[in-house]
């Protein structure tokens, strides 16, 4: 287990630094990634698969983490996006058009329940290549 722990907040931090995020925010990601990581038990390939944007074959685990770390980060709350919290965070790595073209392409996306709207999110926001 402390393995799986280990290696959910290197993953973190290695998404942290693509995105050159202060030191602070690669902290508190890291954090959250460890939290969610240990709450939601996902595998060191499960982890290692999202964070290289393979989204085929997921589980129900993989999606919950997905929510946790969206929760966590303030993007998502009770199964609902936050566009302004996503707005004000996101602009800074990517530039507000970017940003707002992202939006209009993946807020309104719904799943069957709270674990797999934030992974549907997570993988649109991805694939558009915005840094969430």
């Amino acid at each position: 287990m402390k393995f799986l722990i280990v290696l959910v907040a290197c993953v973190a931090l290695v998404a942290a630094e693509k995105l050159m995020l202060t030191e602070e925010q690669k902290q508190q990601a890291k954090v959250f990634a460890v939290a969610c990581g240990e709450q939601e038990g996902i595998s060191k390939e499960q982890a290692i698969a999202l964070r290289d944007g393979k989204f085929e074959n997921v589980d129900e685990k993989v999606k919950c983490f997905a929510n946790c770390f969206l929760e966590k980060a303030g993007f998502i709350v009770n199964g609902q996006i936050k566009p302004d919290v996503v707005l004000t965070k996101l602009t800074i790595l990517d530039g507000l058009e970017k940003v707002k073209a992202v939006q209009a392409k993946c807020d309104s996306l719904k799943g069957e329940n709270n674990c797999d709207t934030a992974f549907k999110l997570y993988e649109c926001y991805h694939q558009n290549h915005a840094d969430i």
